[in-house]
């Protein structure tokens, strides 16, 4: 059985929005001691969203990411500013 290609999800101008970002939170932290994981002491960055769907409900959703996942994201956050600043 052959498994369906992972694609990446496109927004083109005629994308419907279906959430919009209410509050934006952001801490860098290391975990230093775990029960269950071996690989500690490695920074990483946690984000917190809040965002409110089409009909207003706001829901909250956490991402936690690497550093290099963190300037990866970065990266392309300067990418839509700098395409934002031309429009």
């Amino acid at each position: 059985m052959e498994e369906a290609p992972i694609r990446e999800p496109v927004l083109d101008a005629k994308s419907e929005v279906t959430c919009q970002l209410i509050d934006f939170q952001w801490k860098l932290g290391m975990a230093v001691s775990s029960d269950s994981c071996r690989s500690l002491k490695y920074p990483y960055v946690a984000v917190m969203l809040k965002v409110a769907d089409h009909s207003g409900q706001v829901k909250s959703k956490a991402i936690e990411m690497t550093i290099p996942q963190f300037q990866n994201f970065y990266r392309q956050f300067k990418e839509i500013a700098a395409v934002m600043e031309t429009v």
